[in-house]
């Protein structure tokens, strides 16, 4: 405890980092206070059953990644998501079109010009979403429909118009907190809205629920916070866990002063792809649901099936989708000859492995080996809420014993912790643990 005391101290005495928390916070505090604020036209006061019938099946996720504003009818309601689908697009363009991969190495101005290009596509992405939103809150027999109190076509225009609004803004925290905060901005709203309904999911949902079960309900409670713990554990390994290939430097005599003739490491992360594999599945697993999602719960067949995370065969098609998706990313992020190239160059080898087309191999060989364990622990993680929730966990606690929003939570906890550390071991200061540096292990 003493050695926690001290450590916050330390981080208090950085003025750097201390205005850097405070301004992170305060921007924080502007997006949850917009996340509150109801949409024009909507009647506030007839939104609590809409609320329940929103926080269930596909719709509940999309509110727990929203932190709340999409069953509220928030003008934040969209969050940063419709960003984040222009940003993953971008990417992907960017990979597969050689045009955009030189634009992109062009350095700052490159990289503006992508950034600018994602901005456009964001508006686009958040218009077309925007008018499902408003779909869904018009329908006819919808849990909004007695809340509206505007004419549908007046409220249309302007929920749209509000809904792309609240989106840049929040696009916009995202950006300054990246400038000015600390911590990647995007990531970082993300997380807090998913951390905002875990209290409410904790201890005013699950709690009540086995409190009322009796006998041994407060036990089962227990067991699944040590469970839920353990998952977490899991998940930190599975993002932290590297693999490194020793690598030796030739020696190279400057003068009279010698370079290299050291030995170093490549490491080659368990699961480079991130979640990315998780959020590609879950996109395809919510097409099917577009066909009638605004009567989603009168869905039959594939459709209900695609909007039960529950179903085994969800589950199992979920599974095989996460796993071909890791493959497919890692191939798309993860270049080995680009990385033989630049060792080659850099007077670098694998020792008993000869340079060029071998240590391509040879690496391509370690990263198909490694992914294929971290795609199948990825697949697991991906649907353990699923078994959570047919094990008798509450709806709303279950999203939190994987997929993407515990991975999402432990990856962005984990970047923060290391960017913290670095300030203190910059200053001199211990870092945040106390048998090493938060890394890869």
């Amino acid at each position: 405890m003493k050695k926690l005391i001290q450590t916050l101290q330390n981080i208090w005495t950085i003025d750097e980092l201390k205005n850097k928390i405070i301004i992170t916070l305060f921007l924080l505090l502007i997006y949850r206070l917009g996340s509150h604020v109801v949409l024009p036209g909507i009647n506030p006061n007839l939104l609590d059953q809409a609320k329940l019938s929103a926080g269930t099946g596909l719709l509940g996720m999309f509110d727990t990644f929203a932190g709340g504003a999409f069953s509220q009818a928030s003008i934040f309601a969209l969050g940063i998501m419709p960003y984040i689908s222009a940003s993953i697009f971008m990417q992907l363009v960017t990979v597969l079109i050689p045009q955009l991969q030189k634009i992109q190495k062009e350095g700052e101005s490159g990289r503006k010009k992508i950034n600018q290009w994602t901005r456009y596509l964001t508006v686009i992405v958040t218009c077309f979403q925007a008018g499902a939103y408003v779909a869904y809150l018009t329908a006819p027999q919808g849990p909004y429909a007695q809340a509206i109190l505007l004419p549908i076509s007046l409220f249309t225009f302007t929920t749209i118009v509000t809904l792309t609004a609240g989106t840049l803004f929040v696009m916009w925290l995202g950006e300054k907190i990246q400038d000015k905060g600390l911590g990647n901005g995007t990531s970082i709203i993300i997380m807090v809205g998913i951390l905002a309904r875990l209290p409410q999911a904790l201890f005013f949902q699950e709690l009540p629920a086995k409190m009322n079960r009796g006998g041994g309900g407060l036990l089962i409670f227990l067991i699944e916070i040590a469970v839920f713990i353990i998952v977490v554990m899991g998940l930190i390994v599975l993002t932290q866990g590297v693999r490194k290939i020793p690598v030796n430097y030739a020696k190279q005599i400057v003068g009279n002063r010698q370079f290299g003739g050291a030995r170093q490491f490549l490491p080659i992360k368990v699961n480079s792809a991130g979640v990315m594999p998780i959020i590609f599945a879950q996109a395809i697993m919510f097409l099917p649901t577009l066909v009638s999602f605004t009567k989603i719960d009168s869905a039959k067949g594939i459709v209900r099936i695609f909007n039960d995370h529950t179903n085994v065969w969800y589950m199992i098609i979920y599974a095989v989708m996460v796993v071909a998706f890791t493959f497919l990313y890692t191939a798309l992020i993860f270049n080995p000859k680009q990385m033989s190239e630049d060792l080659k160059r850099n007077n670098g080898f694998i020792p008993g492995v000869k340079p060029g087309q071998p240590t391509t191999d040879y690496i391509g060989a370690i990263m198909d080996r490694i992914t294929l364990p971290g795609a199948i622990f990825l697949a697991i993680a991906g649907i353990l809420p699923g078994f959570a929730q047919r094990l008798g966990v509450t709806q709303s606690f279950s999203y939190f014993f994987g997929g993407t929003s515990l991975l999402i939570m432990v990856g962005v906890i984990l970047d923060t912790l290391q960017q913290i550390e670095t300030y203190l071991l910059m200053r001199q200061y211990d870092g945040l643990m106390t048998t090493g540096r938060v890394q890869g292990r």
